[in-house]
């Protein structure tokens, strides 16, 4: 059986946790981060991950693990691009939610006052459609819809 690659999300609070018995005042050192990398993979099964740690808005680490696939030879590095299928509702939750407690965005705004070429197939729809709608799958869109994103950015990369 070939087992392919999952995605890995080593949470904040998780290596905030390691952090705290380090002796890097209170940052993990590469080594460590190596090390939280191989006991993941092992405790998941995958045989392959990223790991990208940003501080203060400041890229401080990334590097790849294993391999794509397990018994071929090709290696994850740090530009990989994996499938995380609806991991990135709670991703992009998230990203919202920290612009809503800054002030920046509101739950209830309008898609259009914040992507003016948002122009779903219809008018009222394009006016009255909110951050929530989006969010909660009130957009009339069928199921999938944008599920070849992955694709059309791999294509585009090689133009």
């Amino acid at each position: 059986m070939r087992l392919r690659p999952g995605i890995l999300i080593v949470s904040i609070l998780g290596l905030s946790a390691q952090a705290s018995t380090c002796q890097t005042h209170g940052a993990l050192t590469s080594s460590e981060i190596d090390a939280v990398a191989a006991k993941a993979m092992q405790q998941f099964s995958v045989p392959g991950v990223v790991i990208g740690v940003i501080k203060d808005g400041t890229i401080v680490h990334t590097s790849g693990y294993g391999v794509l696939e397990i018994g071929m030879p090709e290696a994850v590095d740090d530009k990989t691009l994996f499938k995380i299928a609806s991991n990135t509702k709670a991703m992009t939750t998230a990203a919202l939610a920290m612009l809503v407690d800054e002030g920046k965005l509101d739950w209830d705004d309008k898609v259009v006052a914040h992507i003016p070429g948002f122009r779903p197939h219809d008018d009222w729809v394009t006016q009255e459609f909110t951050v929530t709608d989006l969010l909660t799958h009130r957009s009339g869109l069928g199921l999938g819809a944008g599920d070849l994103m992955l694709l059309i950015l791999r294509n585009t990369a090689a133009e």
